[in-house]
C-alpha cells in the first residue's frame, strides 16, 4: 500500500527544512506558490487516505511500525483510526488556505518554511502511536508558532510569543514526567521497557498513581486546547499573531489538547478519567461561561474570537467527559467544526484589518452596503459559530449537550448558557461593524475574487456537513464506540483487581 502516513507526515517537514537551503537569487515571488504547492499535494494525499479509510472499523488503520531505539523501548509507529481521520483531513485544509490567504510579503523564504514545519508538527501528533514521538511533535509545534508570532505578528507579538511559549513548555514539562513516570511504572511491573500506547494502556498502578499522572497529562492538554483557567496565553496570541499563524492555533493546534484527551487521557487512564471527571467537566462549564461573558464584553474583533474559542473549548470538553457515545461522538464532530468556523473568521478579520488597519469595532461601521458579499460569506459563518441548525457548528453542540444531558444533567444545563451567550456577542458585534452607520462614510472595498476563492471552500463545507454529518459520523462513531468500550473495560478490570488485592 501506498506510504499515506508517512508521506502525511513528512512531506511539509522535509521540504520546509529544504527551502531554508535556497540561495538567496531563488526569487521571493515564488515561496508562497511553492508552500500552496506543497500544502496542496498534502491536501490530495489526505483525501486518497479518507478514501482508503474502511467505514465501520473501530481500530487504528494503516498502520506501520518501525523499531526505532529499541534498547529504550521506543519505536516509530503510525496508524489513523475515526477520531484522528478528520483532525487530519483538517490540518490538511487548513494549511493551504492559511497560506494561499496570507499577506506577509517579509521574508517569505522564512515564513513558508516554519508553516511547512508546523504542519509536518500537527498531523504527526494526529498519527503516531508512540508517546516518545507524540511528544517531539507536541514540542515541535511549539517552535514554528513562537517564530511565526513574533517575528510576522502585530505589535506586541513578541511578548505574546513569549507568553505563549512559556505556557505550553510549562505544560509540556508536566507531560514529560507523566510519561517517565508511566513508563517507569510499567517498567516495574513488565520488566519492559516501551513507548507504546498500546502496550501502556495495559498498565497496572495504584488509584493514588493513576490520578497523578493523569492530572499531568491533562495539565498539558487543557494549556494547549486551552480550556479555562488555563486559556490566559490565548487572547494575546490570538490577537497578535499574523492572522495565517492564528488560523493554524484556532483551527489546528487548540485540537492537539483535546485529541490527547481522547487518545491518552481515556486509553492510558480510564479510571482516573472518570473518578476525577467531574473536575475537568466543573473547568469546561467555567469556560464555557467565562469565554461568552468575557467576549460580549471584548471590542477587539480577534481577542472577540479567541474568548469565543475558549467557550466552543469548553463545550468540546464537556462532550468528552459526558462519557457517552453521543457526547464524544459529539464532541469529536464538534472539533472539525470548530476548526472551520473559527479559521473562516480569522480569515474574514484579516480581510478586514489589510482594509482599515483596525480590528477595533468602535472604528468600524456600515461595512454591508460597501461590501454586501463580504457581509453575507461573514453572516453565514457567524451564524455556523453561534449554532444555528442546518450550519456545521450546531450539529456537534446539540449532541454534546443531549449526550451530557443524559449523564451529567446541571452541566448540560449551564452549557446551554454559552448557546445564548455566544448569540449575544457575536450578534452584537456583527450589528456595530456591519450595520452601524458609517458617520465618515469611508470607503470600503468587496471581496477580491482571490478572496472569494479561498473562503468559498470553507463555507461549503460549513454547509455541507450541516446538512449531512454523517458523513463524518459514519466513520467517527466506531472509534468512538471501542474508545468506550475499552475504557469501561479496563475500569472494570481495574476495580477487579483491588477487590482481590483487599481480599487477601
Amino acid at each position: 500500500m501506498f506510504p499515506y502516513l508517512e508521506t502525511l507526515v513528512f512531506l511539509p517537514g522535509v521540504i520546509g527544512v529544504v527551502i531554508f537551503f535556497f540561495p538567496s537569487e531563488f526569487p521571493k515571488r515564488y515561496y508562497k506558490g511553492l508552500g500552496v504547492a506543497v500544502s496542496l499535494v498534502e491536501l490530495v494525499v489526505a483525501a486518497a487516505m479518507l478514501v482508503q479509510f474502511k467505514t465501520g472499523v473501530g481500530g487504528y488503520q494503516m498502520v506501520s511500525t518501525y523499531h526505532w531505539i529499541p534498547t529504550f523501548g521506543i519505536a516509530w509507529s503510525l496508524g489513523v483510526d475515526g477520531i484522528s481521520l478528520f483532525l487530519v483531513v483538517l490540518s490538511a485544509i487548513l494549511f493551504p488556505i492559511a497560506i494561499f490567504g496570507s499577506k506577509e510579503t517579509k521574508d517569505p523564504k522564512s515564513f513558508i518554511a516554519w508553516m511547512l514545519i508546523l504542519e509536518t508538527a500537527c498531523v504527526g501528533s494526529f498519527l503516531v502511536l508512540d508517546l516518545f514521538d507524540f511528544f517531539l511533535m507536541f514540542e515541535l509545534t511549539l517552535i514554528p508558532t513562537y517564530f511565526l508570532m513574533s517575528n510576522w505578528g502585530f505589535s506586541l507579538g513578541g511578548r505574546a510569543a513569549v507568553k505563549f511559549f512559556v505556557y505550553t513548555f510549562l505544560g509540556s514539562a508536566f507531560l514529560l514526567i507523566g510519561i517517565l513516570a508511566l513508563v517507569f511504572i510499567h517498567d516495574g511491573g513488565t520488566g519492559q521497557v516501551t513507548f507504546s500506547i498500546v502496550a501502556l494502556a495495559h498498565t497496572q498502578m495504584s488509584s493514588t498513581a493513576g490520578r497523578l499522572i493523569f492530572l499531568a497529562f491533562s495539565i498539558a492538554f487543557l494549556i494547549k486546547a486551552p480550556v479555562f483557567p488555563f486559556h490566559t496565553w490565548s487572547p494575546d496570541a490570538y490577537s497578535q499573531s499574523p492572522i495565517t499563524a492564528a488560523i493554524v492555533l484556532g483551527g489546528v493546534m487548540a485540537k492537539l489538547g483535546t485529541y490527547g484527551i481522547i487518545r491518552f487521557d481515556f486509553q492510558l487512564f480510564p479510571q482516573a478519567s472518570r473518578s476525577l471527571g467531574w473536575l475537568i467537566l466543573t473547568l469546561a462549564v467555567a469556560g464555557i461561561v467565562y469565554g461568552a461573558v468575557t467576549a460580549a464584553g471584548e471590542s477587539h474583533l480577534s481577542r472577540l474570537v479567541a474568548y469565543s474559542s475558549l467557550s466552543h473549548m469548553g463545550f468540546i470538553v464537556l462532550g468528552l467527559f459526558a462519557f457517552t457515545q453521543i457526547g464524544l461522538s459529539g464532541a469529536v464532530l464538534q472539533m472539525f467544526n470548530h476548526g472551520i468556523y473559527t479559521a473562516a473568521l480569522f480569515l474574514l478579520l484579516g480581510m478586514i484589518y489589510a482594509r482599515r488597519k483596525t480590528l477595533d469595532t468602535s472604528k468600524l461601521a456600515g461595512i454591508q452596503s460597501k461590501a454586501p458579499i463580504m457581509a453575507g460569506i461573514f453572516t453565514v459563518v457567524m451564524l455556523a459559530s453561534i449554532g444555528l441548525p442546518g450550519l456545521n457548528g450546531f450539529v456537534g453542540e446539540f449532541m454534546i449537550l443531549l449526550g451530557t444531558f443524559i449523564t451529567h444533567r446541571w452541566w448540560a444545563v449551564i452549557g446551554v448558557s454559552g448557546v445564548i451567550l455566544s448569540a449575544v456577542y457575536m450578534l452584537w458585534a456583527y450589528q456595530k461593524v456591519f450595520h452601524r452607520r458609517d458617520p465618515e462614510q469611508r470607503s470600503f472595498k468587496d471581496l477580491s475574487i482571490r478572496e472569494i476563492a479561498t473562503l468559498v471552500p470553507l463555507v461549503i463545507l460549513i454547509v455541507g456537513i450541516g446538512i449531512f454529518p454523517n458523513v463524518l459520523l459514519s466513520r467517527i462513531n466506531p472509534s468512538v464506540h471501542k474508545v468506550l468500550s475499552n475504557s469501561t473495560t479496563q475500569s472494570i478490570v481495574y476495580h477487579s483487581s483491588l477487590g482481590k488485592v483487599a481480599g487477601r
